[in-house]
């Protein structure tokens, strides 16, 4: 770190002190179960020091500010006394406003800055599911397409708009739901309003897969789509079906196999996708990229998606796992999304970003590690977690 860089962090750093008293002395480890849960479904925090996190000083932590400034702008627009995350486990949004303060004054590209931020604000917990330290983390990307606002030439395949009237998901409001297979026969003709066309089947499931993507459009814009509900039918995965169907064997389930066979056997490939009877509905979105589950802008590399009930939105964290060829993958990530399968207190889904290398390096993502909270030192006794 150039000497003008560490005495400009220092000054900030001094700056904010008036702010707080300081670091707060060392905790014993804490526990945070849902009321009946198992030893393995139960969040175990232990306060380590920034020297215990592998690979701390190897990571370009500033490429992480804009994950981590929307997160703060997020839990700081809320009322201090405001607790973050199921039962406050991320304490209140009060015990947040200085940290995000210091984070929004660093400069742009400032690692050893951030860095210096971090520690001096910030208190890392090693997170455990009971006893296991360790979990699964995978992957998942923006899917992109290629679209039109009209239905003509290749584009015939269309993105629906929740249909008027319908709740998010009918079927739980006890409303009829037509499956994948009738609304891809033609079922909601008339009854819900197209809002692309795209020019890929294949590409149009896998962005219900993924619930959000880009579209570049045929006159050379790009535009965001998100889901907007379901016709609430039950989710078959597409790897299961063709599993199944004796089309792949086990263990070649991955996306890009999947996406691989469909592509080579077009004439089966609507038939057998259309065996998913969940179907997804889709808005555009103003935003840089995806919208995660706490309402931010995903942060490709840098987003993860976890189970809420264990890990609060907003929440930095220090990931310690491997990518698909093996190599360590360290580095600072925040919670900014969930998913159906992301369920347990040490699980994480890395947000790649759009594209086909993100896609690629989603789809092969499946490895175990695990992960470290970064709080507040300065925190409320609602943080504590019990």
């Amino acid at each position: 770190m150039s000497l003008g860089r560490r005495l400009s962090a220092l000054a900030l750093l001094a700056l904010l002190a008036g702010c707080g008293s300081g670091p707060t002395p060392r905790q014993a480890p804490v526990t945070a179960p849902p009321s009946t849960a198992q030893a393995e479904d139960r969040l175990v925090v232990t306060p380590v020091d920034f020297s215990d996190l592998p690979g701390w000083h190897d990571d370009a932590l500033a490429e992480a500010l804009p994950a981590l400034r929307r997160s703060c702008d997020k839990i700081t627009r809320l009322n201090p006394t405001q607790p973050v995350g199921y039962d406050g486990r991320g304490g209140l949004a009060g015990d947040w406003m200085t940290p995000c303060g210091a984070l929004g004054m660093v400069n742009e590209g400032d690692h050893e800055g951030v860095r210096s931020i971090i520690e001096t604000w910030f208190q890392p917990y090693r997170a455990s599911a009971g006893p296991r330290a360790d979990g699964l983390f995978t992957g998942y990307c923006e899917a992109e397409l290629r679209g039109s606002r009209q239905q003509g030439g290749a584009y015939r395949f269309p993105l629906y708009a929740r249909p008027a009237g319908w709740a998010a998901d009918p079927v739980k409001a006890g409303a009829k739901s037509y499956s994948r297979a009738e609304i891809e026969a033609g079922a909601l003709t008339g009854k819900a309003q197209v809002i692309l066309w795209v020019d890929d089947l294949v590409d149009a499931h896998i962005l219900h897969i993924q619930g959000s993507g880009r579209v570049v459009l045929d006159d050379g814009s790009v535009v965001h789509v998100s889901s907007n509900g379901t016709n609430g039918q039950e989710w078959v995965g597409l790897g299961k079906i063709l599993m199944a169907h004796g089309k792949l064997a086990p263990g070649e389930s991955s996306m890009q196999s999947v996406r691989a066979w469909l592509r080579a056997h077009p004439a089966e490939a609507a038939v057998l996708m259309a065996e998913n009877p969940r179907y997804v509905f889709f808005r555009f979105v103003d935003a840089d990229g995806p919208v995660g589950a706490e309402g931010v802008a995903l942060t490709p590399g840098r987003s993860l998606a976890v189970d809420p009930r264990f890990i609060p939105y907003g929440v930095p964290l220090w990931l310690d796992t491997m990518e698909p060829g093996g190599k360590p993958l360290r580095r600072l990530m925040v919670a900014q999304d969930t998913g159906k399968a992301i369920t347990g207190p040490v699980r994480g889904d890395i947000f790649w970003g759009a594209g086909e290398a993100a896609f690629d390096v989603a789809g092969r993502m499946k490895s175990r590690g695990g992960y470290y909270l970064l709080l507040p030192r300065q925190h409320s006794p609602s943080l504590v977690m019990n």
